[in-house]
């Protein structure tokens, strides 16, 4: 008989019921102990472990939905760490602040290299409405970006594959068969986990998808026979349940790093919004946006109404008043963010 997830679990639309102005440090501390216990989780049944990723990600959608002013630069920070992961998984050795140099400093147009393509794979998912994100046209561009280029009968083949996903499928299921679904097409691991948070974002009805699994490092393949994705929705807990179990305990890791982050950010965030409005240079405001906004401006940012010289004058002024950070540690080539 085929495992199927509790039907309080089948869909996440009113995740345990949270209310939408839930505090994101209001994480239960059973869940906490659940989630950051890998033995206890591993001990137990496919239905156990979703009843904790359900409430990590209940809390994460209370997050979401909050829709603060910061949420942008939250995002952008976390497709930073899945970058990071996804170019250690490919044999590179860039950390997150080399990623940063390679898309930051380069000129719009230029080549940022394979492993600023990775980060800009992540900066896609993070940035591109959630409805849009599996379009082919955006398939075909995260292809590209991955390193993992096909042709469009493969990008369309992919596509179909993905709306029988998204069409009335247990969680559980859902995850599973992102990843089963980009190794049937012959794809790395790193797709598997972008399509997975595109497909979570949909069902949860999220604006913009968060990066949440492809900073889980520790996601492997199957070696399960490969299916069509049809059949991958209907057996993928009852044939590998050990990958479903995998799966929803990096999902629930993955929702309580993020919602740990949003607490981190919201306290910088505070800061700089209350220094706000003693800033005097023309076009602060912009520059505050775009902060809160992005993981990172450079200092040569070309902002409207405000000099080279001005807009460094204007970080240092930050930097002083504890708004932002300098997060390059150079004397030159400066970067800021939260």
């Amino acid at each position: 008989m085929i495992l199927r997830p509790k039907a309080s679990l089948h869909h996440h639309d009113t995740l345990l019921g949270t209310p939408a102005g839930l505090s994101v440090t209001m994480v239960p501390a059973w869940l906490r102990r659940a989630v950051s216990d890998a033995q206890s989780l591993a001990n137990k049944d496919v239905e156990d472990v979703a009843v904790a990723a359900g409430a990590a990600l209940g809390a994460l959608d209370a997050m979401v939905r909050r829709q603060e002013r910061w949420a942008g630069a939250w995002r952008h920070r976390l497709a930073l760490a899945a970058a990071a992961v996804t170019v250690r998984q490919a044999g590179r050795v860039e950390d997150e602040a080399a990623l940063r140099d390679a898309v930051l400093l380069t000129k719009a147009g230029d080549d940022v290299g394979p492993a600023g393509l990775l980060l800009l794979a992540w900066r896609r998912l993070a940035g591109t409405p959630a409805e849009k994100l599996l379009t082919e046209a955006s398939i075909d561009a995260v292809l590209d970006d991955l390193g993992l280029r096909r042709d469009d009968e493969a990008v369309r083949a992919l596509a179909d594959d993905l709306r029988q996903l998204s069409a009335g499928i247990g969680m559980a299921g859902m995850l599973t068969g992102a990843f089963m679904t980009a190794e049937r097409h012959g794809f790395a691991r790193a797709l598997g986990a972008w399509l997975a948070d595109a497909l979570l974002a949909q069902r949860l009805g999220w604006a913009h998808a968060v990066p949440l699994l492809g900073a889980e490092a520790a996601l492997g393949t199957s070696g399960r026979p490969r299916r069509s994705a049809a059949s991958s929705m209907a057996t993928s807990i009852e044939t590998d349940p050990e990958r479903a179990k995998s799966l929803l305990a990096a999902t629930a890791r993955a929702a309580l790093r993020a919602i740990d982050l949003s607490v981190e950010l919201e306290r910088r965030a505070d800061r700089l919004l209350a220094v706000a409005p003693k800033l005097r240079a023309k076009a602060a405001d912009m520059v505050v946006e775009k902060l809160l906004s992005d993981d990172a401006v450079v200092a040569s940012e070309k902002i409207a109404g405000m000099s080279d010289r001005g807009l460094r004058r204007l970080f240092d002024r930050l930097v002083e008043l504890g708004a932002v950070r300098e997060l390059s540690g150079r004397p030159a080539f400066r970067i800021y963010g939260l």
